[in-house]
């Protein structure tokens, strides 16, 4: 018989935030310290490729239990959709945040060595201080054709996180064009592949407070430095996303399921 219980659920989302933030911090850290090329082996194309694929494995092992929501603006806005129960949103969110956590420590222990050769670089998280700033643009002594503001960081959050709910939305929608063969898990990750890709520019793309927050706090503990400073941390990872995961999927509904035929 199987059992479904809400601890169980939570246990699932800590497991599948924990997977998302090994790998994908993993790949940053990886790709970011590159002991051998240093900076210039920092590559957006690689980085957007490994946070895709944590998230399939990620979606893949907890899906069965608890959605796999594992990002706290896909589970506000299935509950303001009205598919997922108002009761369990704390608990998804506290356990995706500490899913968050426990992963950054994961990468930590895994890249320790490296870590602090390097001073303790944010590997971590998005904004300022990141390694994507610091190694991309200062590594290599190029200059960014653009800088972005706060606000701009904002917006960009706020779309790439509707993007990925309409995508959610699309994958899981048995009367649109439909998913087979169990490959749903597959094309989220390729959504957020193509939002890395395409929109992940301007704020690093969280599009996850868990993704973001979780690994902030690991990483002022572990001893690096500037990740609270400011308003960026709360406005563009936390805020955006939620904003932008409710969007996304009342969009959808109001412009593609409404109009979808009914099976």
């Amino acid at each position: 018989m199987k059992r479904n219980s809400l601890l169980g659920e939570c246990l699932a989302e800590v497991l599948g935030t924990f997977l998302l933030i090994l790998l994908g911090d993993g790949v940053v850290a990886n790709v970011g310290l590159a002991p051998r090329l240093a900076a210039p082996a920092y590559n957006w194309n690689t980085i957007t490729f490994g946070w895709a694929m944590a998230v399939v494995v990620a979606v893949y092992v907890a899906g069965g239990v608890s959605g796999a929501h594992i990002n706290p603006a896909v589970t506000l806005a299935m509950a303001v959709r009205g598919v997922f129960p108002w009761r369990k949103v704390i608990p998804y969110w506290i356990s995706q945040v500490a899913g968050g956590f426990l992963g950054a420590l994961g990468v930590y222990l895994v890249y320790m060595e490296g870590l602090r050769a390097a001073g303790m670089p944010n590997v971590w998280c998005t904004g300022p201080g990141s390694v994507f700033g610091q190694a991309f643009w200062g590594g290599t002594g190029g200059q960014p054709l653009a800088s972005y503001s706060l606000v701009n960081a904002l917006i960009a959050e706020i779309f790439g996180t509707m993007v990925l709910l309409m995508g959610v939305a699309a994958v899981g929608d048995t009367k649109n064009l439909g998913v087979g063969a169990n490959l749903g898990p597959f094309l989220v990750g390729m959504v957020v592949l193509g939002i890395g890709l395409c929109l992940g520019g301007p704020s690093g793309y969280a599009i996850n407070p868990a993704r973001d927050l979780g690994p902030r706090l690991f990483g002022a503990l572990a001893g690096t430095k500037g990740l609270f400073t400011g308003i960026y941390w709360f406005l563009c990872p936390i805020i955006g996303p939620l904003v932008g995961g409710v969007i996304g999927i009342k969009l959808y509904d109001w412009v593609i399921s409404t109009f979808l035929p009914q099976k």
